[in-house]
């Protein structure tokens, strides 16, 4: 792998940096990979492999990743022994787990160390696709607290929707929004993380394409658009908010340089970070205010290059609100709410909105954010949609079937493996039962999907978009 000069040239002297360890790594060929479990979709064959890290799973070896270790920095966090096709564990497609690159997982750590968790919080993942670090955010905020998940991008914004539904929580609104959009939700958000785009140096071992992608003239355009990121959303942040600005880069003008011009132009302070020195994690100051950042070589950390910082927010004031709204959402008849409840959790404060034909349930304390949001962004997926109602029936949408709203007592039919990959498929499933109707298919515990049982077949419900399309390994 041959690393560009320009950019060896450039980490001369900056924190950490060991030119022979950092290419030596490069060259290696070493791959890393990790999950990061969901703490609402436990796996029971997990969880009693999380105390023995080394302990090979006993039978099906994609109903269980072998675990190496865990991650340090994270809760949830684990390394695999060896790479599996994602692709063919029903479980990865019922939200158990999301494939994530362990350095990022210290977002972890930068939020519980700047941010009271157990307050509700309005949280925006700006550059969010395609849902690491919401799915993130997601399971480390309370049940009270607002995710907004947000990607500029069309096709990407679609990937990211579908692995928030599948991570299956209902705190969670994704939008497709410029940066500049958020301009107009003055003093909302609590935290903001920008996982900002980049010129990708810290990639290079996982893609070594990227290599070919990048240059100096690269960095200086990121560097800008980082700026301009930044400087759109920083009036959503309310004062004493934290913002969370991470990069996969090690150039310095994306990292340190940043963090100086943002205390050059913007009322922020920097916040250091604990870090434990097992971890290998470096700090790092800047050149002019010596603002914190914290730099992840894959020399010293099991994971890819990865920057990270803390800033607080010390202007600005606290949200008022917005007086030009759109119109208020359609709420669902009493009558029509009678049907869809018992498909529903009993445990969940809920309201019922329509949109078109379809109900979406929500949170009890989201339907006056909802509006206010609806004012300033355009709005991809809120809460659950539960379904929809035909005549006197119900007609129960996929979003529920993954998601925590759905009621236990929902007639489940349990698949195998075999069965579980051929539904992912869209293709005929035979499990045995007795049902007649609506039924929710599983594996291992968790919901994939809705099928209707009918006397000869069983038709098949999922999303078609969604289908496994390759050939099983």
């Amino acid at each position: 792998m041959n690393l560009p000069l320009a950019l060896l040239q450039s980490l001369q002297g900056v924190a950490g940096f060991d030119e022979k360890a950092f290419s030596a790594v490069h060259e290696s060929g070493e791959q890393v990979t990790s999950i990061r479990l969901n703490p609402a979709k436990k796996i029971a064959a997990i969880e009693q492999q999380r105390n023995e890290p080394l302990a090979k799973p006993a039978d099906d070896p994609m109903q269980v990743p072998g675990f190496m270790s865990p991650v340090p920095w994270s809760s949830e966090g684990y390394y695999l022994l060896n790479r599996p096709s994602f692709t063919f564990d029903p479980l990865f497609h019922a939200g158990t787990y999301y494939v994530q690159e362990a350095s990022s997982m210290f977002l972890e750590q930068a939020l519980k160390q700047t941010t009271d968790l157990t307050a509700p919080l309005r949280v925006l993942d700006l550059c969010a696709a395609p849902g690491g670090k919401s799915t993130l955010l997601q399971s480390l905020i309370s049940k009270e607290s607002l995710l907004v998940s947000n990607e500029v991008i069309k096709s990407r914004a679609a990937v990211l929707e579908e692995n928030i539904i599948k991570w299956g929580s209902a705190n969670v609104v994704v939008t497709n929004n410029d940066p500049a959009h958020f301009s107009r939700l003055e003093n909302y958000f609590d935290v903001i993380v920008i996982d900002a785009p980049c010129s990708g140096s810290g990639l290079f071992r996982r893609d070594a394409a990227a290599i070919n992608e990048w240059s100096t003239n690269n960095v200086q355009h990121c560097s800008q658009r980082q700026q301009r990121i930044i400087t759109d959303v920083w009036p959503a942040l309310k004062q004493n908010g934290v913002l969370i600005y991470s990069t996969c880069s090690y150039s310095t003008g994306e990292d340190e340089a940043i963090l100086d011009w943002m205390l050059d132009g913007l009322m922020a302070t920097s916040k250091r970070l604990v870090i434990q020195p097992e971890w290998g994690i470096t700090e790092s100051v800047s050149a002019k205010h010596n603002a914190y950042g914290y730099r992840f070589y894959p020399d010293k950390t099991k994971g890819e290059g990865f920057f990270i910082a803390a800033m607080v927010k010390e202007s600005g004031g606290v949200f008022t609100g917005i007086t030009a709204g759109k119109a208020a959402l359609e709420q669902l008849a009493v009558k029509d709410a009678t049907i869809v409840n018992p498909w529903l959790s009993e445990d969940a404060s809920l309201v019922f909105f329509k949109q078109k034909e379809a109900i979406i349930a929500l949170p009890s304390f989201l339907q006056k954010e909802i509006p206010v949001l609806q004012s300033a962004l355009y709005i991809k997926k809120a809460g659950v949609t539960a379904g929809k109602i035909a005549g006197k029936d119900f007609i129960p949408d996929h979003q529920l079937a993954v998601s925590s709203l759905c009621n236990k007592s929902v007639t489940t039919i349990a698949l195998n493996r075999q069965e579980a990959i051929a539904y992912l498929r869209k293709e005929e499933v035979n499990a045995p039962t007795t049902h007649r109707g609506w039924a929710a298919v599983s594996y291992a515990g968790h919901n994939l999907g809705w099928v209707k049982a009918l006397p000869n077949r069983m038709n098949n419900y999922y999303p078609k978009e969604w289908r496994i399309t390759r050939q099983a390994p």
